[in-house]
């Protein structure tokens, strides 16, 4: 009889191949898995377009999807409340229908996703649609879950925009902003919110809204006083800064209209992606999700009176970020602490029968509304009977599950056990961290344990079995990368147009870490690259960028403090750190333009010349009225300019003495001046980050020069008020760097 090893071996030597799977045929992967199906909330992921070639991809973009959605609230506190499952279905033909356009090709896939909602020129673009009926029937191959509780969540191969929210949801697969969508959909189908961008066709306005109260929970018609008044719609969270950024209040357009209708927050989830769901939304979302699940999983059975000489029980859902609430009454008596195990021989209960109620519920911080709490509260009630005795039942404490062990713990998480239920006994969970102890009880809330930054053996004991987890006590890094400025000092740059900005988020473990950022206290902002590429950097400028319709990197002229941070697979938020820019006014645009080398003279008696890169040898001369724009390269000779409409020198050098007098602008940038420096009675001068190796003199400008934030550098001394931020001892400092 041949061995398993030498029928292994000999099949290797015959190169036997899987035979190749039929269009259609899918498999179902369990990718979260932390209950049983009937008690959990299950989110199904479903591919379409992905080839038998292509399913890594779509497990890769799949991956991206949680793990974005991990990051956000409440996905990432209630993540335990969460099934996921993953359903590869193999398509024959890569992609789906009329991506991008209604002139691009229709393809036969599974689902039949396709955009302009299955190719229907009466739809929009971005619409992603498919075959419901197929859905159904894929979902339904992941045992134990029903319409009631799951959600279908559909990702087409494509890298273009895209999705739709309804019964199901959907999103392209691997656009840029892809993942953000998906949280977006899954707002509409499983929360039911509406969106709140003020159009339905991009670029059209909406127009006014002209119907009655909304039924959508974050849109109304009432004004603040009215909302506080009637105590309707937001009115608990009104004045509270928004997650979203800016306050929680009340902002016009919402519903496809412009006007007439208002909403929460400036720009939630549901109005742009990139940013969290504010107050009002999360905690429709909070209470969605619950509803899906089973709030007390198990409990000591109700059917028939207990003696009074037994242990109840209960087993509550468990949150990552808290714990749930066990109260006890007994007839009607509420019973301190919080428990999910009650002795009841060390109650002392007079003869006869009495009521024990234990209630399950969330203290979340994320609801308000009591009519929410309350639904988000079970109860199971007994009657006990002191005449009872309850026979041995042959159960030994032991561990039945716990928290999954299969990816690091955030430094903040609650971890948990669950256990049998002895009758006679209440088990008692042991917790050590690296070998110390930690605690005892179900659960244990590691944000009390101040752990030091690094890694962690966290392990819990019972009955001689231990389980034991990884816990990322560590913050993820960031890095950002800017496009040059003008000038730079520390974490302070200058530029007068657009900039580019590139976050990397980095962490000790392995995952997907999601970088963030936020412009001048606004709300954080995930970053995702550009809308039109992940691999490209964010774009900054004064009016933005226009991309199908919408604008991105709008950033109004001025000083602005950006910070970043970043959030690792563990759920551990970074450290925000933060950088400065200042965006000054760009100069005029060129009238003539001269390049290269310039040998004598150079008179600038009207419009606008500028020497972009220009090696100028002579003296340069700028007229009443005349601008000069000069970026880079060097004027060797003096360059004077009496009451000129502008003076730009940006990165330049000149290596004679520079005076200018009665400029209505005048910006000196990053430059290298050689000799003594005049700068009088011109208006709003800048002068940053600059060199001044001769004497400095600076009298009559309305007002003083600034420097950005970006001191100047020099080794003369300046008549009148010195820049803004330089001071004499530095300008004495680069005297000896100046032979």
């Amino acid at each position: 009889m041949r061995t398993f090893a030498a029928l292994v071996l000999a099949a290797a030597a015959l190169h036997v191949s899987p035979a190749a799977a039929e269009p259609g045929a899918a498999t179902v992967a369990p990718v979260q898995v932390t209950g049983a199906p009937e008690k959990r909330f299950n989110l199904i992921l479903l591919g379409d377009g992905y080839t038998e070639a292509e399913q890594a991809k779509f497990r890769s973009d799949a991956e991206r999807h949680l793990n974005v959605m991990w990051s956000i609230e409440p996905f990432k506190s209630y993540r335990n409340y969460i099934n996921v499952y993953r359903v590869d279905i193999v398509s024959g033909e890569s992609g789906i229908s009329c991506d991008p356009g209604l002139d691009a090709p229709k393809r036969t896939t599974p689902l039949s996703m396709g955009f302009w909602g299955r190719c229907n020129p009466a739809s929009v673009q971005r619409l992603i649609t498919m075959d419901n009926a197929a859905a159904t029937r894929y979902a339904d191959l992941v045992t134990g879950t029903t319409s009631g509780n799951r959600q279908i969540l559909a990702l087409g191969n494509s890298g273009t925009y895209g999705g739709a929210g309804g019964s199901y949801a959907t999103a392209s697969g691997s656009n840029s902003m892809s993942a953000l969508i998906s949280p977006h959909e899954l707002g509409h189908s499983l929360g039911g919110l509406q969106d709140e961008y003020d159009y339905y066709q991009r670029g059209v306005p909406g127009g006014a809204y002209t119907g009655g109260e909304p039924s959508s929970a974050h849109h109304t018609l009432l004004t603040e006083q009215q909302l506080r008044d009637q105590r309707r719609k937001w009115w608990r969270w009104l004045g509270e800064p928004s997650e979203s950024g800016g306050p929680i209040a009340r902002y016009e357009g919402g519903l496809y209209y412009t006007s007439g209708v208002w909403r929460p927050s400036a720009h939630s989830m549901m109005k742009t992606l990139g940013y969290y769901f504010d107050q009002v939304s999360r905690e429709v979302m909070v209470q969605r999700i619950t509803a899906k699940t089973t709030l007390i999983q198990d409990a000591t059975p109700e059917r028939q009176p207990v003696g009074a000489d037994r242990v109840l029980w209960v087993e509550p859902m468990r949150p990552v970020s808290h714990s749930l609430t066990t109260t006890w009454t007994v007839d009607g008596r509420a019973l301190p602490g919080d428990r999910d195990t009650l002795d009841l021989r060390t109650l002392g209960l007079t003869p006869g029968r009495h009521t024990v109620t234990a209630t399950v519920s969330d203290p979340t911080e994320f609801v308000r509304d009591p009519a929410i709490r309350t639904a988000m509260a079970r109860s199971r009630t007994w009657t006990v009977d002191t005449t009872l005795t309850t026979p041995p039942d042959g159960i030994a404490p032991a561990i039945v599950s716990a928290t999954p062990s299969g990816r690091p713990l955030g430094r903040r998480d609650v971890v948990y056990v669950e256990t049998t239920h002895p009758a006679a006994a209440v088990p008692e969970v042991t917790w050590t961290i690296d070998g110390e102890a930690a605690g005892k009880g179900a659960d244990l809330d590691l944000s009390t344990l101040d752990l030091t930054p690094g890694t962690h053996r966290l392990t819990a004991a019972l009955a001689g079995r231990e389980l034991t987890w990884q816990v990322d006590a560590g913050k993820p890094l960031t890095t950002y990368e800017l496009s040059e400025p003008l000038a730079r000092s520390g974490d302070t740059y200058v530029y007068n147009g657009p900039f580019s900005m590139k976050l990397t988020g980095a962490d000790d473990h392995d995952g997907y870490v999601v970088s963030e950022s936020r412009v001048d206290g606004d709300g954080w902002f995930n970053y995702f690259g550009w809308p039109t590429s992940s691999e490209l950097p964010w774009a900054f400028s004064e009016q933005g960028t226009v991309i199908d319709s919408l604008v991105y990197g709008k950033l109004p002229r001025g000083r602005h403090t950006i910070e970043y941070r970043s959030v690792d697979a563990a759920g551990n938020h970074g450290d925000p750190k933060s950088f400065t820019v200042t965006t000054i006014a760009p100069p005029p645009a060129c009238t003539r333009t001269i390049t290269g080398a310039h040998r004598g003279p150079l008179t600038v008696s009207d419009g606008v010349t500028c020497l972009n890169d220009a090696q100028v040898t002579g003296a340069v001369t700028v007229g009443k009225g005349a601008s000069l724009v000069a970026t880079g390269g060097r004027v060797t000779g003096t360059l004077t300019a009496s009451e000129p409409q502008a003076l730009h020198l940006l990165k330049t050098s000149v290596t004679g003495a520079l005076s200018v007098s009665g400029a209505k602008a005048l910006t000196v940038v990053g430059a290298d001046l050689r000799g003594a420096a005049l700068l009088a009675g011109n208006t709003a001068p800048i002068l940053s980050g600059t060199t001044v190796r001769g004497a400095l003199a600076c009298t009559g400008n309305r007002p003083a020069p600034v420097d950005l934030g970006v001191p100047n550098k020099g080794a003369g001394a300046c008549v009148g008020p010195l820049p803004q931020g330089s001071s004499h001892g530095a300008y004495e400092a680069v005297q000896h760097l100046a032979q």
